[in-house]
């Protein structure tokens, strides 16, 4: 093979090479870092980009969010109690030169961080506290380690404590403790049930005996009103009728015979048999007149002559 063909080759292979390592694709969730010599010199968004082979270099940096997993470890609280805490960590990265600049192994350093700065935040408080407030340690903690990874290019999003586990022989007691108050609310519920029974039974009876009393005064009214109308009516039709017989005597301008027959069919009446007393009037005088008038008319007719029948 000829010396110029292989000179050919060697240079068609070195530019092909060459444009290889010249042609870099940084992704959407990247940022390239584009150093000269070592020492950086620009920034390359996602896409297509070019650099010098054999004098740039390009690193990439994810700029997505991260997940740090902090080991579980053993805090003592402020009441002197052992407890097993981890965690996990969310960051971003904000600034790719500082990430990739300021700290050799952010992931370490993050962990660490973490997990002095949690010994820190669950020391400073009681055991029951430590155990109903995570939202808070989550909150102080995540202040904390995004104010101390601002040197590092990146944000912490979030912190979320996994566990707080206490001890078995506390977490024996917690639950006795929880059992007992748990019986004690079933109690007092219970208690505050039957009070509040009693009282609407007392209420409803209350309440039924007041509307027994008005029914009874509400009948006793309408008999009293119905008894009144009753006499008022029965009065009425007795003057009808006395107004009535007085008229009638009036218009059929009785005799003192009629008078004193009608006198002695009272009497009769009277004298049924069933009295043990009579009381006449004190004004007979003019009656027993009308008695011997009477008895001469029944005289005089007995001495007429009868008359022969045909």
């Amino acid at each position: 093979m000829p010396a110029s063909v292989v000179l050919l080759i060697v240079i068609a292979a070195f530019a092909i090479f060459y444009v290889a390592n010249a042609i870099k694709i940084v992704s959407q969730y990247q940022k390239g870092l584009v150093a000269r010599f070592g020492k950086y010199r620009r920034l390359a968004d996602p896409g297509l980009n070019f650099i010098v082979p054999f004098i740039e270099s390009m690193q990439r940096v994810d700029m997505r969010e991260q997940v740090v997993d902090v080991p579980p470890q053993e805090v003592i609280t402020k009441d002197n109690v052992v407890v097993t805490v981890d965690a996990v960590v969310y960051y971003q990265a904000t600034d790719p030169v500082k990430l990739k600049y300021n700290v050799a192994n952010f992931i370490l350093a993050a962990t660490k961080l973490a997990q002095t700065n949690l010994r820190n935040v669950v020391g400073d408080l009681q055991l029951d506290e430590a155990l109903t407030s995570r939202e808070k340690i989550n909150t102080q903690l995540r202040q904390i380690l995004d104010d101390a990874t601002d040197v590092w290019g990146t944000r912490v999003v979030r912190v979320e404590i996994q566990r707080i586990e206490p001890p078995p022989d506390v977490t024996s007691a917690m639950h006795r403790q929880m059992k007992a108050e748990r019986e004690r609310r079933a109690v007092v519920t219970e208690a505050e049930g039957q009070k509040r029974s009693a009282i609407l039974r007392a209420e409803g009876v209350k309440q039924a005996r007041v509307l027994e009393a008005e029914g009874q005064a509400e009948a006793i009214k309408r008999v009293a009103e119905a008894d009144k109308y009753q006499k008022l009516t029965v009065a009425e039709g007795e003057g009808q009728a006395i107004e009535r017989v007085f008229r009638a005597i009036h218009t059929g301008d009785p005799t003192p015979d009629l008078i004193t027959i009608r006198y002695l069919d009272a009497l009769q009446g009277i004298a049924d048999g069933k009295a043990t007393k009579i009381f006449l009037p004190i004004e007979t005088s003019g009656i027993l007149g009308s008695l011997g008038a009477i008895k001469e008319l029944w005289a005089a007719q007995a001495d007429q002559p009868q008359q022969p029948q045909q």
